[in-house]
């Protein structure tokens, strides 16, 4: 419909889109877009080509996109160089987090080498470096130590049970334990991938995961003490078991080795001295300089040249075996037990390598194939059911809103595919690391070829120089491992930002920092995240509510509370949440909408049906007067036709009886009579004791009535003093009234449309359906209109499904904005078209009701 309404100083002239003219205008413009039918895109997609089966390979292989197009002269000597200084880190990490995942330094190099190159494969991202990470590490280790006791490996001679450890079967079993939660995990990873589940990793937050790291920085500090101190104290697992290890090891101070003291103390100056004057020339420095190496080679020297195990009793690395292990099939029995602790692995892995992977290729101006998911295997030879799944949900994940998403879930499948090949191999869990990918960045890597020169290098070490570091004190680690989680330590100030920034991530960093603190790595992961959840929920719930007004000249309406200079529209009422609405907060939403349009309509309603049923009562009093008047005059024709005929004969009996019984005639029902008798509340009336003088009457049982019973001078004045029920019905009605209208407040408004702004809302269920259809019922009764306006295609279609549309509900009354519903309102009722309800004037003590 075209529409000319003047708004303010402004003539508007423009054709007003509700929801139906909408869809004529969008159906004629996008008819030849419209999508094929359904047996067509599933014949698409089955069909198989040779460009498409080449684009499923390269894209399932991202390696065979850019190996071929790799330049030797542009990035061979950068790769080279990058991969020889992260490999380099790699060895101390990987001998040093080995430790905190309580199995022997030798795995820690197989967890550098295998994943690394099987990211290399299917990675897309440049820069990171997959390997050990300190909080992975310190998971795997919680579980391998819960699983494998050391109380559950001492030596036994005959009967007695000594206080020795059988240290070769603890660590075998630990190695079981660690492999089959990381292949778990790493499988994890996959089918998430594959199913297009990696959102699940969205609800992990930056404050989340800041915080959940340092805790876990935390956990491994505690773990590492008892090498700092050279005591054995106690490993607790479960719900405050770090209070209780650290509680055990305060205990074990008096005895403190010295000399493991001395090394851990020693190491740990040198360490953070040399990281310091590295920090300070690393401008002038091609290469940083090799601090934890230069460190792990120097205590290995001073350690055995020195005898420090046997001399001073400072436990050492011991045995590396040189060569590489054979692959061998994880314990699948273990996986019942440690499934918990595999997918907390599988989320936190995912969530700290994406988050690093997203950061270096925004840096760079590359992206993440975002289609790689889909393409592991052959849709044809894979699944049906996958292809079917893919081919109907891609057109959705693919859109601009999702390109993360998919983004996501290929680091997720290349991740998991480290993990899960990595743990037939004797790895534990890995991930990206910051410290190592902010080298390989930094030192100028190109590709992922920087990761297979890494790869080389812990190769080599695993080969020739493994048993080289069989001297090694385990003190010396220890110190790495405290000198790498001072960044993660720093994370602490998050709480001074969050505090300016946003208080309800300042409540998630520290809920999940005491829970993962107290409960433990997996139970803690978990409450964090059900934190989280909740205070979506409790977002939801508690949105800002506002009344929208014009921005003079615009089509723009925002909320007259927060801004000065915007106009309310006459007669017209914007309401917005700022959340979509739905089961929770739906009621709310109802108890908002009164409040802001001052139309409190549940006591309105009430108002005007006893309204309406006093009216009643008034035509049936008056339809009684008029007939009791009626037969007033046909008796006074019929005494005058007597009196004219004869003497006047009077009849005690009739008089009594008109006295007793007003109502004797048969107009009257005998529901009338029975209300009036239940009214006189038992008092009994008898003949006045002067027929002709009505006024006087003897009251024989009751008491006197109040004068306020009777009736007041205003239904007096109506002529309604000849029934004494009428009286009394009538004053009982306003003394309903007299209590209803004290709390209703404002009785007259200016509103005659209300405008509900859903633009905000991105889905909505039945309740919500529910609680639309009866505010727009409910407001019908005092003739105030509702329009919905701004709502999304989504929307649209759910409401269609959830039957709101009807015959008195149509879809003119959705427009497609806020500003069309406000022209429709102005020219359908018009500014002066407005309601006024004055309530009635009745003289009850004074008072105006």
């Amino acid at each position: 419909m075209d529409s000319t309404c003047r708004f303010g100083k402004y003539r508007v002239e423009r054709e007003v889109l509700d929801e139906q003219r909408l869809e004529e205008v969008t159906q004629r413009k996008a008819h030849s877009d419209n999508q094929s039918p359904l047996t067509e895109r599933l014949k698409d997609s089955l069909r198989c080509t040779v460009p498409r089966l080449k684009h499923r390979v390269m894209s399932s292989l991202p390696v065979l996109y850019w190996l071929p197009k790799y330049s030797v002269w542009d990035y061979g000597m950068p790769d080279l160089i990058s991969g020889i200084s992260v490999g380099i880190m790699h060895l101390p990490q990987g001998l040093a987090y080995a430790m905190l995942a309580s199995v022997p330094p030798v795995f820690g190099l197989y967890s550098s080498l295998y994943p690394a190159l099987i990211y290399f494969f299917f990675g897309t991202s440049r820069h990171i470096s997959i390997g050990t990470f300190t909080v992975l590490s310190i998971m795997v280790g919680s579980v391998t130590e819960r699983l494998a006791p050391d109380m559950d490996f001492l030596i036994k001679n005959g009967t007695n049970v000594t206080a020795e450890v059988n240290i070769t079967a603890r660590d075998s079993y630990r190695v079981q334990v660690a492999v089959a939660t990381t292949v778990l995990g790493g499988l994890i990873q996959v089918a998430l991938g594959l199913v297009k589940f990696g959102f699940v990793g969205t609800y992990l937050s930056e404050p989340l995961v800041r915080a959940y790291t340092t805790a876990a920085s935390a956990h491994a500090v505690v773990a590492q003490l008892k090498y700092i101190f050279g005591v054995s104290p106690t490993r607790f697992s479960g719900p405050f078991s770090m209070v209780y290890t650290l509680k055990d090891v305060c205990s074990l101070l008096p005895h403190t080795h010295l000399p493991t003291l001395v090394v851990s103390a020693v190491s740990m100056v040198f360490l953070i001295a040399a990281k310091e004057l590295n920090s300070f020339l690393s401008p002038k420095l091609p290469v940083p300089i090799p601090v934890e190496l230069i460190t792990i080679v120097a205590g290995t020297l001073i350690s055995a040249y020195t005898h420090l195990n046997s001399n001073y009793t400072i436990s050492v690395v011991g045995e590396i075996p040189s060569g590489l292990s054979a692959p061998s099939v994880p314990d699948a029995s273990l996986f019942g037990e440690v499934i918990g602790d595999a997918f907390a692995l599988a989320m936190v892995g995912y969530a700290i390598s994406i988050s690093l992977g997203k950061t270096f290729a925004l840096k760079h101006g590359y992206k993440v194939d975002s289609n790689q998911v889909s393409n592991i295997f052959n849709k044809r030879c894979f699944c049906r059911y996958l292809l079917v799944y893919n081919s109907f949900l891609t057109p959705y994940f693919s859109s601009h809103s999702h390109v993360s998403v998919f983004t996501r879930l290929q680091e997720l499948v290349a991740l998991g595919l480290s993990n899960a090949v990595g743990g037939f191999f004797q790895c534990f869990s890995v991930c990206s690391s910051m410290s190592r990918s902010l080298i390989q960045e930094t030192t100028g890597g190109k590709t992922q070829m920087a990761g297979v020169a890494s790869s080389l290098i812990v190769l080599v070490t695993i080969l020739k120089l493994g048993p080289l570091f069989q001297e090694l004190p385990k003190a010396v680690l220890a110190a790495i491992v405290f000198v790498n989680l001072k960044g993660m330590f720093k994370q602490h100030s998050d709480i001074v930002t969050l505090w300016k920034r946003s208080k309800i991530d300042l409540m998630v960093w520290l809920v999940t920092w005491v829970s993962t603190l107290l409960l433990n790595l997996d139970l803690g992961l978990a409450a964090s995240i059900l934190f989280a959840l909740l205070t979506v929920i409790f977002r939801t719930q508690m949105p800002t509510y506002s009344v929208l007004g014009n921005v003079p000249g615009t089509e723009l309406y925002v909320d007259i509370e927060t801004h000065t200079e915007v106009r309310e529209v006459p007669g017209v009422t914007i309401f917005r949440s700022s959340s979509t609405v739905y089961f929770a907060n739906a009621d709310l939403y109802l108890e908002a909408l009164k409040e802001k349009s001052g139309l409190d309509i549940s006591k309105m309603i009430i108002y005007k049906k006893r309204q309406e049923a006093k009216q009643r009562r008034r035509e049936r009093r008056a339809e009684r007067r008029a007939k009791r008047q009626a037969k007033k005059e046909r008796r006074a024709e019929q005494r005058a036709a007597k009196h004219l005929s004869g003497p006047p004969v009077f009849s005690v009996e009739e008089e009594a009886n008109s006295w007793r019984n007003p109502f004797v005639d048969g107009d009257v029902t005998d529901r009338e009579q029975q209300d009036c008798d239940e009214r006189e509340n038992g008092t009994v009336f008898v003949i006045p004791t002067t027929p002709r003088t009505p006024d006087r009457w003897e009251y024989l049982k009751g008491g006197a009535p109040d004068c306020t019973s009777l009736g007041s001078i205003s239904e007096l004045q109506e002529g309604d003093s000849t029934t004494l029920g009428s009286s009394s019905d009538d004053t009982l009605s306003r003394d309903l009234e007299r209590i209803s209208l004290g709390s209703l407040g404002k009785w007259s408004w200016d509103i005659h449309s209300i405008i509900i702004d859903l633009s905000t809302a991105n889905f909505i269920d039945t309740v919500a359906i529910k609680t639309f259809k009866n505010i727009i019922h409910d407001f019908s009764e005092i003739d105030v209109d509702i329009y919905i306006a701004g709502c999304q295609a989504p929307v649209v279609k759910q409401l269609e499904l959830g039957d709101f549309f009807s015959e008195t509900i149509t879809k003119r009354s959705l427009f497609a904005s806020v500003h069309d519903a406000v022209l429709y309102c102005l020219n359908h009722r018009g500014a002066t078209s407005i309601p006024r309800y004055e309530p009635s004037v009745d003289t009850y003590n004074g008072t105006k009701l």
